[in-house]
């Protein structure tokens, strides 16, 4: 297949000028709906009250309406006494007296206030009786009974003028603006229409986005999966993201690689939409039809195709009449990372809203990282909390501990703490990347290397940071995985960043993390994880898994053999190809203490996971692997068992009895958590193993 180069590529602020010069940039029309369908919408006009709220002189207290000159000198001791009114001012009953010097009437929380009362007295600071008595006093003040012929009123508190009184218009005046255009009707803004009266509302017409997925590939959720095909995954999260954003989205299905039927299905979605977006195909291989199509518009057309960017390069920007036509990138994480940058500041705008403010916090990189010369990179982060050094240099989570904080409260809430950044490392290819970056920084084109430590701005993802309870760094594994989840069903928020045992480990050591799952082999000892402990981290035994070789059921060079015999045998066959693990994973040392000096057709390949190795053995690409158990199991593969292997959790010492690290630890221990962990293939252990 030919695979002609961008020949154009521009720098990402070129791309989006001349993007926006080429659209007919501004709110859409306006219409009229009715309050209970206003939620979420965007005001097109500034709402004016046309009344006051309250309408009414209204009392804030259950007590007595009275003249505040009549209570002056008022104390406990010696009551100013008032002859009290028949009538009771409940809520929504007009009053009928007017209260004259020496007079009180019963008010309730509410009620309107009569004539001449300027204040309310508190139903506590009064009697009802004779001389002090009490009786007729009740103490909610719903309802006053002075039925006992006294008519008086004892105040034992003096009030001011206005005391207790919400005057008509404090709330709203009539005449003010209470709302303005361009305001997002939230849960409160409809409050306020509906406080003051409005019952139907002038909002900006709802963005109409045309979203049109291409490729032989695609099959819908649902669908059965065969060997080569991919789950439309990218039209769900840009559905969702315009309806995140106001708009109205209209999925037109998937069109295969025919470029007729691409062409007829553009010019249905510029007839019905506002904004069109593609989904793949905007490279400019063979079989990428979706630029080809959208190359014929002239109106102006294409005005950027390839943007100096990382993820997101192949990105093609045009227009037609006026309209936006996007074709976005076809990996997950390129493409709603450039929907995000180019076209959701569209939808705000033709929505009538206003530009979003990046909200930004500065933390520090926890690895080196290496960037392409040329681009501006945009690299996802998932953001976690360490100790930072105090005045005398040792870090806080290292010298104190949890009783410690627990005696100094304030001390502890004082001690300032740093954000660390790690970068989402799975590639524009990955569907969770996205989801679970807290946000992203920004490395310039002319930067090669940014490095460990290093000072950085990370623009967030949505409005605000949630940091979480239980931070766990390191090897994955489907137990863990599990025991993440039932902290979440418990009301715990965790966040789980896999970067292999050593990394995890090196990370609990810096405070970086509430655990660090690791299955670490000492080669020397032939002991798990323990030999690799340091002072300022403690280990909490976790469970014992089952590392064996997967093979395709039937391969005969691994059927009724021993790992070790098989292996030993195929190492040095070139027809037998291996998958390897990363450096740096307790199933590497395994590996290569199993290996030798050899190097088996395949050893470079080195997958971040277990189910991808048997992924790879599954298809065909490989023939043999070191992975546990209960992936063999689900993937219906060969295992032969090599060795029980340790997987325990690394704890900072100043984080060891942090509650939903207490929480965690608990949970081990549970018989129905070590039930269901043996069904994954986990066996609990405990310190005494």
């Amino acid at each position: 297949m030919q695979q002609d180069q961008f020949l154009d590529v521009i720098d990402r602020d070129e791309a989006e000028r001349r993007f926006r010069a080429a659209l007919a940039f501004g709110p859409l029309g306006e219409e009229i709906v009715p309050l209970d369908e206003a939620l979420g919408r965007t005001l097109a006009r500034d709402v004016v009250a046309e009344v006051d709220v309250p309408s009414f002189d209204r009392s804030n207290y259950d007590g007595f309406a009275v003249r505040a000159g009549d209570t002056f000198g008022a104390q406990e001791e010696s009551p100013r006494t008032l002859s009290l009114l028949a009538e009771q001012l409940a809520i929504g009953v007009v009053p009928t007296v007017e209260v004259a010097a020496g007079e009180a009437v019963v008010i309730a929380t509410g009620g309107m206030l009569p004539r001449g009362a300027d204040a309310v007295v508190m139903i506590e600071h009064t009697d009802v009786g004779d001389g002090g008595a009490e009786e007729g006093n009740t103490e909610d003040g719903d309802k006053l009974d002075s039925s006992d012929g006294s008519e008086r009123l004892l105040v034992r508190r003096a009030v001011t003028p206005g005391f207790g009184v919400a005057f008509a218009g404090t709330d709203i005046a009539r005449g003010e603006t209470v709302l303005r255009a361009g305001d997002l009707l939230t849960s409160r803004e409809t409050g306020v229409l509906a406080a003051v009266g409005v019952d139907r509302v002038t909002v900006f017409r709802r963005v109409r986005v045309a979203i049109i997925s291409t490729g032989d590939e695609l099959i819908r959720p649902g669908e059965a999966m065969s060997p080569g095909r991919v789950f439309d995954s990218n039209a769900r999260i840009l559905a969702d993201a315009v309806r995140e954003l106001g708009g109205e989205p209209e999925y037109l299905g998937i069109v295969a690689d025919d470029e007729q039927a691409l062409r007829e299905r553009l010019a249905e979605a510029l007839r019905a939409a506002d904004v069109v977006l593609l989904s793949g195909g905007t490279s400019k291989g063979q079989g990428d039809l979706s630029y080809r199509v959208v190359s014929e518009l002239a109106d102006p057309g294409i005005v950027a195709h390839g943007v100096a960017l990382k993820p997101g390069k192949p990105i093609c920007l045009a227009a037609s009449g006026g309209k936006p036509v996007v074709v976005l990138p076809g990996f997950p994480t390129s493409a709603i990372f450039t929907f995000h940058e180019f076209v959701a500041p569209v939808i705000r705008a033709l929505a009538g809203r206003p530009r979003s403010a990046a909200q930004t916090v500065d933390a520090r990189l926890a690895v080196k990282v290496n960037s392409e010369i040329g681009r501006t990179e945009y690299m996802l982060v998932g953001l976690v909390e360490a100790a930072v050094q105090n005045r005398k240099g040792a870090a806080k989570e290292n010298r104190e501990s949890a009783a410690d904080e627990a005696r100094h409260p304030q001390q502890a809430a004082s001690d300032e703490r740093s954000l660390v950044a790690y970068p989402m490392g799975k590639g524009s290819g990955s569907v969770t990347t996205f989801s679970r970056a807290d946000g992203f920084i920004t490395i310039g084109r002319h930067e090669e290397i940014v490095a460990a430590g290093a000072a950085v701005r990370v623009r967030l993802i949505g409005r605000r940071l949630q940091l979480a309870d239980l931070v766990v760094i390191g090897s994955h594994c489907v137990g863990l995985d599990y025991l993440l989840s039932e902290m979440q069903r418990r009301g715990y928020h965790t966040k789980f960043l896999t970067v292999g045992s050593t990394a995890g480990l090196a990370a609990a050591e810096r405070g970086e993390c509430d655990l660090a799952g690791a299955h670490l082999l000492d080669a020397a000892s032939g002991r798990y994880n323990e030999p690799f402990a340091t002072a300022g981290v403690v280990l909490v035994r976790g469970y014992r898994r089952q590392q064996g070789v997967l093979f395709r059921p039937g391969d005969g060079r691994f059927e009724n053999r021993s790992a070790r015999e098989a292996v030993a045998e195929v190492r040095a066959d070139p027809a037998c190809v291996m998958v390897n693990r990363n450096a740096g994973s307790g199933t590497r040392v395994l590996i290569d203490a199993l290996l030798g000096d050899a190097r088996p057709a395949g050893y470079a390949v080195q997958p971040r996971s277990h189910n991808a190795v048997a992924a790879a053995i599954a298809q065909g690409r490989a023939d043999w692997g070191v992975a546990i158990e209960f992936v063999a199991r689900q993937s219906q593969l060969g295992f032969l068992p090599l060795q029980d292997e340790e997987y325990d959790f690394f704890v900072p010492v100043g984080r060891r009895e942090r509650p939903a690290v207490a929480a965690f630890v608990a949970l081990l221990d549970e018989p129905a958590v070590g039930e269901r962990l043996e069904e994954l293939g986990c066996r609990r252990q405990t310190n005494a193993e």
